[in-house]
């Protein structure tokens, strides 16, 4: 089935600010039944709020939105499941221990004489499981947690079918699957749009974007860029659209060839359930920068360098070496120091009070009354109050409970933690997300004397423009695995063209050329 010319949705102008965040400024879009539209840009782009608004998780500011011809407006994402807007997240919405027709028509069950009729809710959940092509692969008995995440995601879809969805919204649905249950995915897809439905398919994996896609939304900071025919651009194109801005932060001057030292940590062929072929080396004295998109893997390599979802195979020395890190305690053994992504989850405690949240890492390595290090810190009654001089925390005294400092001082915080564990080896995962500018350059600069001091720095980030000015190498990850290496200065659209694979796949024809012209 093809557009017959109606869009099924319309979004109008939709504004959408939180706290110091213009997260959408003024976009608008169409979807056509019978089409794959696919919304493409960087992280914190917009794409995940114009879609929970779409489906009532979040209320627009401004702006319009018509479905069906209708001006409508959710205040509950059952509302819009209910009209036949659905939604499969990246992390699926469904209870593991339940099994797949429980899931599937949750609140919605089959009843005779005030029961479940068990009977009628296995048929319908079977009918459902048909359409997606699933009934032999997936019992409606089987419980969701016994499920491979490509069958859970079918049981996604099947449970937006039960809704008589007319518009399906998938974020990142192939961000998990193995080669042939992409290839199970896209059959399904071309099943769905031929009997009419409209896709939303967000996406960083372009392969998957232009064989589906008919239409390519650019979303850049809170704005639409550009919506394109698919047969009218390219993915270097497309990347232009989507990173195309310059350099416009201070950041602090790079090393110089002869600041750097020599290698600190080396991983050769380092593998796990999450990462692949691992390689790469980190020097005293230089920050390594790792870029990627959205589940390529960038947090995982982080977390098994130091030990929470360790290397399973492969090698890793530290100043030349062999070690195994199992566990964080070990990489703190190691001097190696981590600050998390999730900064409230894995890196403070909010209810207890700067001066023990900077004591964890140095009680941990049993270092508080006799820490020399490169700030020149002695003893212990001197040790918090010179650190939190030292990052800058703006708080009237080293005994307020963390909860109530500011994003950008919770960040020093963590920071201050590891500094006083005298640590070799850092690894920063997304250290300035979520804080102000001024915080921002404070914690650049912060980081960058660490390298300075002859500290090895590996820090990850999904804001290119932050690992371009940090960086004096950049690694980038797609799929699991490291798919480049690039110098300092390197541009954006470089680093997006092997964040998205591209120059993998460029290299694979080149290579599958070569043999056939052998042949």
């Amino acid at each position: 089935m093809t557009n017959a010319g109606k869009p099924i949705l319309e979004v109008n102008n939709i504004t959408k600010q939180f706290p110091g965040v213009l997260a959408l400024d003024n976009v608008s879009a169409q979807f056509y039944p019978g089409e794959v539209h696919a919304l493409v840009g960087e992280n914190g782009a917009g794409k995940s709020t114009l879609m929970k608004i779409l489906v009532g998780a979040y209320v627009q500011d401004k702006g319009e939105i018509w479905y069906q011809g209708t001006p409508i407006s959710f205040s509950h994402p059952r509302e819009a499941q209910e009209a036949g807007i659905s939604i499969i997240y990246q992390e699926f919405n469904l209870l593991p221990e339940r099994t797949v027709a429980q899931n599937i028509f949750l609140g919605r069950e089959p009843t005779r004489y005030g029961l479940i009729d068990k009977r009628q809710l296995r048929r319908q959940t079977l009918d459902v499981l048909r359409r997606v092509g699933a009934e032999e692969m997936i019992s409606p008995d089987a419980e969701v947690k016994s499920l491979s995440v490509a069958e859970q995601q079918l049981v996604e879809i099947a449970k937006a079918l039960s809704f008589e969805s007319k518009v399906l919204i998938m974020d990142e649905p192939t961000a998990a699957l193995a080669m042939h249950e992409v290839e199970i995915l896209t059959n399904l897809i071309h099943k769905l749009i031929a009997e009419g439905m409209a896709i939303i398919f967000i996406s960083h994996r372009f392969t998957e974007v232009f064989d589906l896609a008919k239409t390519i939304t650019v979303l850049k900071d809170g704005q639409r860029v550009a919506t394109v025919p698919t047969k009218d651009v390219n993915p270097s194109k497309i990347i232009t659209m989507m990173v195309g801005r310059e350099l416009d932060q201070f950041f602090p001057a790079r090393a110089k060839p002869d600041d750097i030292g020599e290698v600190v940590v080396e991983v050769s062929q380092g593998s796990n359930a999450k990462l692949d072929d691992i390689n790469f080396q980190l020097r005293a004295g230089e920050i390594v920068g790792v870029a990627g998109l959205q589940g390529s893997g960038r947090t995982e390599l982080a977390q098994a360098i130091f030990g929470v979802e360790p290397f399973t195979s492969g090698q890793m020395h530290i100043n030349g070496q062999t070690v195994r890190i199992k566990t964080p305690t070990g990489a703190i053994k190691a001097r190696m120091g981590f600050v998390t992504e999730d900064r409230k989850a894995e890196g403070i405690l909010p209810n207890q009070p700067i001066n023990d949240n900077i004591l964890m890492s140095v009680r941990a390595l049993q270092a508080m009354l006799r820490r020399v290090t490169r700030y020149g810190i002695g003893d212990k009654p001197q040790l918090v109050p010179e650190l939190v001089q030292q990052v800058d925390v703006r708080t009237p005294s080293v005994m307020q409970e963390v909860q109530y400092l500011s994003g950008g001082n919770q960040q020093k915080v963590v920071l201050a933690k590891w500094l006083a564990s005298t640590c070799d080896i850092f690894i920063f995962d997304e250290p300035t997300r979520g804080i102000d500018v001024d915080a921002k350059a404070s914690i650049h600069e912060m980081v960058r004397d660490l390298a300075q001091s002859g500290a090895a720095v590996l820090m990850i980030s999904s804001e290119l423009p932050e690992i371009i000015g940090m960086s004096d190498r950049i690694v980038v990850m797609w799929d699991g695995r490291i798919s480049g290496e690039l110098p300092a200065g390197s541009t954006e659209e470089e680093i997006m063209r092997l964040a998205t694979g591209q120059q993998a796949s460029a290299e694979a024809n080149a290579a599958a050329t070569i043999e056939a012209t052998a042949v």
